[in-house]
């Protein structure tokens, strides 16, 4: 008996490659030190919390360098070892770096606005809310099933509920964080029925097993497949910010705090496009008829709102500067979505992909880099309305160009040649699938949008109104921006880095 239980107990035995998972593994230890210190450190000294998160990240996304020698992989199936639950490919290495590198410029711009926020932001908590969900985001593109992949967008997402309500006292924010919430509880749970839907009649979790048993399934399943499809891939377009499910978007980045619209305007994004690409690439490429015409029309729909919406906000509204980049991000995710949906059309849907990850990282580093400038100005003009930002050259020379540099860039004009390149990119991955009518209307669309990026970057050097006011520039928002700025000037002097690095075969 006891010589045929122990092939079996050796089964159930996994080696870890400790390497592979280090990343999202040492920010979540991190996220509970914060919190456990929190416990023991005096009011004057919690500031030390900020820069133990911002040492963390930095030490997280530092570990992704001695995975790039080849891919690994780990939490296999017994007997399989193809067939994994967590793999540090090129793909995943990529969006771990976008995500960790997103959560670390936000952190610095946390520093300064928990300091400004005079104690109404709680640092232990925040910290150990902004790692946790860092580490959840940096799991997510390792994930190869669907539990895990699930699993990992909640750890992501919930903490994100609480860091946009986090702000003591403030109705607009308890506001904004249950209307997130509400909406986000709904998709993940019209995406738990789609995936039980898909392991009914799959048998498996497992994306590659997926793909191979969801061609053979039998005909009286063949309709709850097809339902379990749809709706998982509800639940990653909410992520995204796709129209229609997209309302929550202005209202919650005007209701957080100001570093947190950054996060989630970059990191919860890449979260949201990282899933919906597992699922429609890797899991579910035999349905490609289904989720590409699907993907091409939330493409349109939610470039064209979000930028309509951007062109009606007024210079004199209260967070018009904000809710211009909410709605400018929700037309930035109808870009995104792009190359995915042509993914449903071309021959090699895998090296399509490398079109969303370019755009994603220039994305990346010029919005977090514009909300680095908007908490600047925030700094002395709280209701940061568009009108404040008149004269900007005059105050601050240095922080007027960069922004407006940040600007040019998201429109895809000189010299921000990286955002040019990245649409160009974008543009060409639609023709090539032969979606004439998307790239149109992509086209059209990049029109509406130069209009309301270059009335914003022409405010930054008209004559001040009134006497100007100075905005002095801490040393963590000073690294924000000038991380930001150099990574855009960078990459707009060689922009075939980003491809390069984005990879053409990311699996």
């Amino acid at each position: 008996m006891s010589s045929l239980a122990q092939p079996a107990a050796a089964n159930l035995v996994q080696s870890v490659d400790w390497l592979a998972i280090a990343p999202p593994t040492l920010a979540a230890l991190v996220a509970l030190a914060v919190l456990v210190a929190d416990l023991f450190l005096a009011e004057r000294r919690k500031a030390l919390l900020g820069w133990v998160a911002v040492a963390g990240l930095a030490a997280s996304a530092l570990l992704l360098l001695p995975l790039l020698d080849g891919d690994r992989a780990t939490f296999c199936l017994a007997g399989d070892a193809d067939v994994c639950s967590y793999s540090a490919d090129r793909f995943t290495l990529v969006v771990q770096f976008l995500v960790l590198g997103g959560a670390l410029l936000t952190a610095l711009l946390s520093v300064t606005a928990l300091k400004d926020a005079d104690r109404r932001l709680p640092d232990g908590e925040y910290w150990f809310l902004l790692l946790s969900s860092a580490a959840g985001a940096a799991l997510l593109p390792a994930a190869r099933d669907l539990a895990t992949l699930i699993v990992a967008l909640e750890v992501a997402s919930l903490p994100a509920f609480a860091l946009v309500g986090i702000r003591h006292g403030d109705r607009k924010s308890s506001e904004a964080a249950l209307k997130f919430f509400l909406s986000s509880v709904t998709a993940t749970a019209v995406s738990l029925m789609g995936v039980s839907f898909v392991y009914a009649c799959t048998g498996t979790l497992y994306l590659t097993q997926v793909a191979d048993r969801i061609q053979h399934v039998d005909g009286q399943f063949h309709t709850l497949a097809q339902t379990g499809v749809v709706l998982t891939l509800v639940g990653f377009a909410f992520k995204t910010a796709a129209v229609p499910f997209h309302f929550w978007v202005p209202d919650t980045y005007v209701g957080a705090p100001l570093p947190i619209a950054a996060y989630l305007s970059v990191v919860g994004k890449a979260v949201g496009f990282t899933g919906l690409i597992l699922v429609t690439v890797v899991a579910f490429p035999s349905y490609a008829d289904v989720w590409g015409p699907a993907l091409a029309v939330l493409a349109a729909l939610t470039m064209t709102v979000g930028n309509v919406g951007a062109l009606r906000q007024r210079a004199t509204r209260a967070y018009s500067a904000v809710r211009l980049l909410a709605w400018s991000s929700v037309g930035q995710a109808g870009y995104l979505l792009v190359p995915i949906a042509a993914a449903g059309y071309s021959d090699d849907p895998r090296r399509t992909i490398g079109s969303t990850l370019s755009y994603a990282l220039m994305y990346a580093a010029v919005n977090l880099g514009a909300f680095a400038v908007a908490a600047l100005v925030g700094r002395t003009r709280s209701a940061n309305r568009l009108a404040d930002y008149r004269g900007l050259s005059a105050t601050n020379p240095l922080a007027a160009l960069l922004m407006a540099f940040f600007l040019l860039c998201l429109a895809g004009l000189p010299p921000g040649v990286i955002g040019l390149f990245a649409k160009v990119t974008v543009f060409s991955a639609a023709v090539d699938a032969g979606l004439g009518w998307l790239a149109v209307i992509m086209a059209v669309n990049v029109v509406i949008a130069l209009y309301y990026y270059l009335q914003w970057t022409a405010l930054l050097f008209r004559a001040p109104e009134g006497d100007p006011v100075r905005h002095r520039l801490p040393a963590p928002l000073t690294a924000a921006v000038t991380l930001t700025g150099a990574l855009g000037i960078a990459l707009s002097g060689a922009p075939q880095l980003v491809l390069r690095f984005a990879g053409t075969t990311l699996f």
